[in-house]
């Protein structure tokens, strides 16, 4: 096979990866602030925090990761989503600069510290809902003429797009409440116990909504899902997905085996953005720009790919390492310094 068809092929998957890591790694971050609202006081709210304080910081790199790809990897594509959303991706922005703000003064804070708390947990409410909303626009697909964008300042704005964007809030949700299970004990994690069951109808009924309308959205997704026998090669997919909300929502309240409920919950994760992904290919910007026209050069995907090849064993080093030094229960007295 040609380089011209390997690259882009791998690019695509290495940003889809680093987009994965970020949603998996983040998201329980901004679950927290999602959540932040059902502490009974400022000590269980510090608690919870606590929890993320050692590791969230090198959870945006995997943003980064997925950003710095897309533009050298797909240029055109990265002009299309920027021109297109540049409204959502600015909101994001200055939401997690104001959820990391507020993380850190917070924790400095002597009589602010309800203030520092309300703008953690509004910055991770409106980044998790504008991440949704750029989710959402992308898989709906953008105005296209010739692979440039034709539409207007509000063209990502409609009733799909707001759906994911609430569907991701109550996602983050999930995955925050079940990082409590894993790291917390005793009230923190009877509360947490308590809210991860709705939590997971609830994002089961959007999975299942956002699942049934995506097809409807272009003819080649429908295509994609039911021609030629597509379906029964798929269809594992949201099998799996039920199964596993099945499994999670059993698992939230069974004591002893605290790491599961976390583990499923970024199963389930993993599972919708294979979905995703199975729903838009081989395009990177729906409806049809894909990701072979979108690509650089070869020879420019293959020297930033070098660059890769060195960087991303850091990454994954310095994630894993982290996570293993800061495993285990978090205390309520913890400190943050």
């Amino acid at each position: 096979m040609e380089m011209e068809t390997v690259l882009p092929v791998l690019w695509f998957g290495v940003i889809g990866f680093g987009v994965l890591m970020y949603v998996l790694l983040d998201g329980f971050v901004l679950g927290l602030g999602i959540l932040a609202p059902f502490a009974e006081d400022g000590k269980q709210l510090d608690h919870m925090m606590n929890t993320a304080a050692p590791i969230w910081d090198g959870n945006e790199t995997w943003l980064v990761l997925g950003g710095a790809g897309l533009l050298a990897a797909f240029p055109r594509a990265y002009a299309v989503v920027l021109s297109a959303l540049y409204l959502p991706v600015l909101l994001m922005l200055i939401a997690l600069v104001f959820r990391g703000v507020a993380f850190e003064f917070r924790f400095k804070a002597r009589r602010g510290k309800p203030f520092w708390g309300a703008a953690f947990a509004l910055g991770s409410m409106f980044a998790a809902f504008a991440q949704g909303v750029i989710l959402g626009a992308l898989v709906e697909g953008m105005p296209l003429q010739e692979g440039r964008y034709i539409g207007g300042a509000f063209a990502w704005f409609s009733p799909f797009s707001m759906l994911t964007g609430v569907a991701v809030m109550f996602g983050y949700a999930l995955l925050g409440s079940t990082w409590l299970i894993l790291k917390t004990g005793g009230r923190m994690q009877q509360i947490a116990r308590t809210l991860t069951r709705p939590l997971v109808m609830v994002v089961a009924a959007f999975m299942g909504l956002v699942s049934a309308w995506l097809p409807f959205l272009d003819s080649r997704i429908m295509a994609r899902w039911f021609e030629d026998g597509n379906f029964w090669w798929l269809s594992p997919v949201p099998l799996l997905a039920l199964g596993n909300a099945v499994w999670l929502w059993r698992a939230a309240m069974r004591e002893g085996r605290d790491a599961t409920p976390f583990l499923l919950t970024l199963s389930f994760f993993v599972l919708g953005f294979a979905g995703l992904v199975l729903g838009i290919w081989p395009n990177i910007v729906p409806p049809d720009l894909s990701i072979w026209e979108a690509a650089s050069p070869p020879s420019s995907q293959g020297f930033v790919l070098v660059g890769l090849i060195v960087l991303l064993p850091m990454i994954l080093g310095y994630t894993a390492w982290s996570y293993r030094v800061f495993r285990g229960k978090v205390e309520a007295d913890a400190g943050y310094h």
